[in-house]
């Protein structure tokens, strides 16, 4: 069997990669008494007095709701909440399997951003955060904003800001590799839907270098009558030559491509163009922008996608469970950007001088050390910010 006819047996086998485990015993009259009634009306009225005990006489502070309307699913697009069910509960999965935090997914079945925002703030007084997945741009801009500004704990899209905190950790890894030094780079991001938008923020908040962005109407410039208002804002931040034209015009003497597109858009010729020993990160799945061996066969020093069968794979698993954690751990009121970038720097500091190469710029996918660093690294820079309210 290949792997997916593998996964789809073992979906069948397991039944669901997650379920609900007791931490109370209830095997005697005085166990039932204690974690149900009349016990229970106790913690109940001391919650009353204080919200904030909900966190310590609930599992609310360890408890995360993975949220999605099936719209934008991996790279299935929109199959709707109940086919999107798999993804979330793997996305469960994982967030206990690294860090130890519950999560639970909640698969809405609307597409109205109203609707959605509504539905998760009458829900957010059972979590701890919130986890948007799978919501497709540009409304998940929308629920996300509106759901940080109405709800109280953090919301967190991982699609837009996991995807950009990996990159830039695998960014400062490889200008290590080949010399780079920040706020020389010459970037070129092509894809500008959530995920290449919030890689673009992320890449100008931590000072990277001077950066162009392309979509499928070419090079975002300001004045371009095809670009949705996201895209239109950042075309006012990147870009500050005004150049015109294709992707292929944005590569030429560029230091770095990121790609968060489709498959097969970025050519040989298209990468021999770009500055010695460039930067290639073709992030599309399951197939990159163009294919490790032909970057690196027209000259690209370092390469990256987002498949675990290549080296170098720039994989949101390093940062989302380490981002909770820390944010959970401190009661964070949001993750803000300098969380973010405090947790792209925590991923980087993981490969030591020692081991750091062309073909090794980011910790294993499955090293579990990560979270922690993470973590601690989130839960500082909460503090430093105030955003901690323990």
């Amino acid at each position: 069997m290949d792997i997916k006819e593998q996964a789809l047996q073992k979906h069948y086998d397991w039944k669901g990669k997650i379920e609900v485990v007791s931490r109370a015993p209830i095997e005697s009259r005085e166990d039932l008494a204690l974690a149900y009634t009349p016990g229970v009306a106790q913690p109940c009225l001391e919650i009353e007095r204080d919200e904030s005990l909900s966190y310590t006489l609930t599992r609310r502070g360890n408890l995360v709701a993975v949220i999605t309307d099936g719209t934008a699913v991996l790279g299935l697009g929109d199959i709707g909440p109940a086919a999107a069910m798999p993804v979330m509960e793997g996305k469960c999965a994982l967030f206990k399997a690294f860090a130890d935090v519950d999560a639970f997914p909640l698969c809405i079945d609307s597409k109205d951003p109203d609707t959605i925002v509504n539905t998760v703030k009458l829900l957010s007084k059972s979590f701890g955060g919130v986890n948007l997945e799978d919501i497709s741009a540009p409304r998940c801009f929308e629920i996300e904003r509106r759901l940080k500004e109405e709800c109280e704990i953090p919301v967190f899209h991982d699609d837009q800001h996991g995807t950009a905190v990996v990159a830039c950790a695998a960014l400062l890894n490889a200008c290590r590799v080949t010399g780079r030094g920040m706020g020389s780079l010459r970037i070129v991001l092509n894809g500008a839907g959530a995920a290449g938008i919030s890689v673009g923020r992320l890449l100008l908040r931590m000072g990277f270098g001077e950066l162009v962005m392309c979509d499928v109407g070419g090079i975002i410039h300001e004045g371009a009558d095809w670009l949705t208002p996201p895209q239109a804002e950042m075309a006012r931040i990147t870009n500050p030559r005004g150049l015109r034209g294709s992707l292929a015009d944005a590569l030429k003497g560029a230091d770095v491509m990121i790609g968060v597109s489709r498959p097969n858009l970025v050519t040989g010729e298209m990468v021999a163009s770009m500055a010695k020993d460039p930067i290639v990160f073709a992030m599309a799945n399951p197939t990159p922008e163009i294919m490790p061996d032909a970057a690196k066969a027209a000259g690209a020093a370092v390469v990256g996608t987002g498949r675990s069968d290549f080296p170098n794979q720039i994989n949101n698993v390093l940062v989302f469970p380490g981002i909770f954690k820390g944010a959970l751990a401190v009661r964070a009121r949001e993750i803000t950007e300098e969380m973010k970038v405090a947790a792209a720097k925590a991923i980087a500091s993981m490969v030591p001088d020692g081991e750091l190469s062309a073909d090794r710029i980011l910790p294993d996918a499955l090293d579990k050390r990560v979270a922690d660093r993470v973590a601690e690294a989130v839960a500082d820079e909460a503090r430093a910010s105030g955003v901690a309210r323990i």
